[in-house]
């Protein structure tokens, strides 16, 4: 803060608290409320924002703000001119110039400093031996100028610095870096900066424009560049972005120059054109928008004459939500997506592996709309399937539903009873020969009544459901019916308590519980093994799986299940904070009658037993935990899938995790059964030698260190990495390098190899491929070196 009492002959008061003089003004306020008459309609006092306090001074402003004039010796002519000398300043506003000698001329608004000048203008600092400035307007010159903007940071140096306006500036042969200085330290020199013959700021803008431009970098300089354009905050801006260079097996050598146009606060677009030494040219194009009522994105891709395949490839991706005003329609909410996503071809998905969000060789195009009123809701559904098929590893396309409605009722605590009255309507539609069967109408109808019996340490819910399915056919079935009905009623009864007593463990205080659950389900066998499927497959048993009434998800198959399972749950609770330190879990299911309901090709299962199933999940500390989950077969005294994961996080940007998963053959869909581990890893190599550093402000652990970041997929039935990412990066506080080696399977033998190598110039722009879209997509609990932060308010270098 300014120090106003080293001015001679100049008096103050005692500082006084804000508070204290807030409560002070109320107090007078409240006796001149009492002692004066009230006035007709007067408005009661509110409080408002002191300008004083403004973040930003408007330019009509500045006229109506004082010049405070400060310094050891004051001489002048009144509303002329004055003259300080010996510790000068001059305030006015969010400007203060400090100064050996200051020289104010009141008709021209006109400040000369001279010898050692400071100037911080709303945050930004300047210095050099020469000033001359006009206040209102901020138009003026600076000669050989030191200068540090508050917005990122920068610093440089210029011959000298013309003032435009309060957001503009003019730096002549400038000098631009967002390194740190290190003053301590004799013959410092950035690891990176710019050299410019003229470098413009536009600080309402945040844009920095540098004019006949060279990069400089370890002792490394780049050619001369006409002009550069680069960031001064985080504000989004139109223009060219750094250009992106890489290199994978699939396009060769790749340079992509992308450009981003900000149409507006709520839209913008990118255009990405990029050349492949192996394929050609690509161009992607992505718009999205944002608006009160509707939201979405949509990207597309096109290249002609891509040599690897020798035709057109193009790829597009849309999606977009509605909300309508569903009072209107006299309904509670009405709300809409559409999501689009299709290719030129079926090689699509293994040659371009970075596209972000081909994820699946099942393209799906549907639209929804969707309603609720009072205890009523639905939807209207449509979907239309793209499969992109493969020699080496055929999938069966899915139908299409066109359309699919649904009409649901749920009405709870109804004199204690739940119930629920749900209703389908789909038109399942596909190539009938590839299929193999006919396409179809398909009418589910399904109510439940439930009445749940809830007291403290034990529950019983016995629940009455019953099923109906109408099917019309397109074409006869194998035994000639064109429709089909099915009707089956289900029992089922759900029940489970829960006791808690005081332990303790390794010396440490613990609430136990003991959950027992029991589950009994009764549904009647109805023969359906000439129905057709549509959208069913089994469940996948869990410890979830085990505790429903229907073994198969979809409408087609309702298993015909006479069977109890018993499960038990145990969990450590810590009594002081409530946090879950264990949870163990087993179930097994138990049927009373055979499971003759099948899938088609499938056998009826005799065996009395299910698999036993455990799980159990381990949070040692917060920076320990461990989970797993075993699938055991008693008849043949073998698990039949088993997976393990331990994480160990002890603190920011250190992270490690190991997963083993297997699963058998005679459990998997064709057959194709894995076992594989999985390592995953965010670690600072700097603490190999003791140099932990700590957390800094917008990330990272302080400059000057490695960390090595990835994660491997290693099958160990097939003795191979299947899918990998390894790198390291490296933070130089005002840059980051990254070297990220990636490896994607797209089939049995094959894959896509790439390097990304980039370098980022904090505030400035980045070089090389960026590897953050792998690095966060595959890495678990990978954290970003930089993190977007609040932007400093002009206070923060307040003087």
């Amino acid at each position: 803060m300014p120090d106003h009492s080293r001015a001679p002959g100049h008096r103050r008061l005692p500082p006084l608290p804000l508070a204290l003089l807030t409560l002070a003004l109320a107090a007078v306020q409240g006796a001149w409320a009492q002692s004066a008459p009230a006035l007709p309609d007067e408005p009661p006092l509110v409080l408002r924002r002191s300008p004083q306090l403004t973040e930003n001074i408007l330019p009509t402003e500045r006229s109506q703000r004082p010049s405070i004039v400060q310094g050891d010796r004051i001489s002048g002519r009144p509303d002329l001119e004055t003259t300080v000398e010996g510790n000068a300043s001059l305030r006015r506003g969010d400007t203060v110039i400090r100064a050996d000698r200051l020289n104010y001329d009141q008709p021209q608004d006109l400040a000369t400093a001279e010898g050692e000048v400071r100037v911080n203008q709303a945050g930004n600092i300047y210095e050099g031996p020469r000033l001359q400035l006009k206040l209102e307007t901020f138009e003026g010159f600076f000669d050989s100028v030191r200068y540090q903007l508050l917005t990122n940071g920068a610093h440089g140096t210029a011959d000298r610095v013309d003032f435009v306006d309060s957001d503009r500036t003019i730096a002549r042969r400038a000098t631009y870096t967002t390194c740190r200085r290190e003053d301590d330290q004799p013959g410092w020199k950035p690891a990176w900066f710019l050299s410019a013959e003229n470098l413009r700021t536009d600080s309402a803008e945040g844009v920095g424009v540098a004019e006949n431009v060279q990069l400089h970098f370890m002792g490394m300089s780049s050619p001369a560049l006409p002009s550069v354009s680069f960031p001064l905050d985080d504000q989004r801006k139109s223009g060219i972005l750094p250009p992106v260079i890489g290199m994978d097996s699939v396009n060769g050598l790749e340079l992509t120059l992308p450009y981003y146009w900000n149409i507006a606060p709520n839209r913008d677009a990118t255009f990405t054109p990029s050349v492949m030494s192996k394929r050609g040219i690509n161009i992607a194009n992505e718009f999205r928008y944002l608006e009160k009522d509707y939201s979405g994105e949509v990207r597309f891709d096109l290249m002609p004459d891509d040599q690897l395949r020798n035709r057109d490839r193009w790829g597009l991706w849309l999606r977009h939500r509605q909300n309508f005003n569903a009072g209107t329609l006299g309904m509670d909410t009405l709300s809409a997506n559409l999501s689009v996503d299709r290719v030129s071809d079926d090689d699509y998905w293994r040659d371009f592996t970075r596209t972000p969000t081909l994820t699946s060789r099942q393209l799906s195009a549907d639209g929804t709309v969707n309603w609720s009123k009072g205890d009523w809701s639905g939807r209207l559904f449509a979907q239309k399937w793209q499969t992109l098929t493969y020699t080496e590893a055929p999938i069966t396309p899915a139908y299409d539903r066109l359309p699919q409605l649904t009409a649901n009722y749920a009405l709870y605590d109804w004199n204690g009873f739940d119930f629920s009255f749900n209703n389908e309507l789909t038109r399942f539609s596909a190539n009938s020969t590839q299929q193999g069967q006919p396409n179809a109408d398909r009418l589910f109808s399904q109510v439940q009544l439930s009445r749940p019996f809830v007291r403290p340490g034990y529950y019983v819910t016995p629940k009455l459901t019953l099923s109906g399915t109408s099917y019309s056919f397109d074409g006869p079935l194998s035994n000639g019916a064109t429709s089909a009905n099915r009707t089956v009623p289900t029992f089922s009864l759900d029940t489970g308590m829960t006791f808690e007593r005081e332990t303790s463990l390794f010396g440490k205080a613990y609430t136990q519980t003991l959950e027992p659950r029991a589950f009994f389900v009764n549904t009647p066998y109805r023969d359906q093994s000439t129905l057709p499927v549509y959208d069913t497959a089994k469940s996948d048993l869990s410890l979830a799986s085990l505790f429903t009434e229907n073994e198969f998800t979809g409408n087609d198959r309702i298993s015909a299940t006479k069977a109890v399972t018993l499960g038990v749950t145990s969990r450590l609770i810590d009594p002081d904070t409530g946090f879950e330190r264990a949870r163990f879990g087993i179930a097994q299911r138990r049927r009373l009658s055979d499971q003759l309901v099948t899938l088609p090709g499938g056998t009826a299962s005799t065996d009395r037993a299910s698999d036993v199933v455990t799980g159990a999940q381990i949070n040692i500390n917060p920076q320990w935990s461990v989970e797993g989950a075993v699938q055991y077969n008693p008849q043949i005294d073998k698990s039949e899938r088993r997976a393990i994961t331990a994480r160990y996080t002890p603190g920011p940007y250190r992270s490690l995790s190991a997963s083993y998963r297997y699963q058998d053959d005679r459990i998997s869909v064709n057959n194709s059964g894995y076992e594989s581990i999985d390592l995953g890893w965010q670690w600072p190599l700097n603490d190999l030698w003791g140099d932990k550093g700590s957390p800094k402000a917008g990330g990272g652990l302080g400059g000057g260190r490695w960390y090595a970041v990835g994660r491997v997929n290693y099958s160990l039935r097939d003795k191979v990495v299947t899918d990998a990412v390894m790198g390291v990066e490296y933070d130089g506080c005002c840059y980051i390098g990254r070297v990220v080696l990636e490896k994607v399977s797209t089939g049995v033998a094959t894959a896509t190899k790439r390097i990304m190598f980039q370098i980022e110039f904090m505030g400035f722009t980045s070089l090389g491929t960026s590897p953050m879209r792998t690095l966060q997509t595959n890495v678990p609990r990978y954290r970003s070196l930089r993190e977007p932060t609040l932007a400093p308010s002009r206070f923060t270098n307040y003087e």
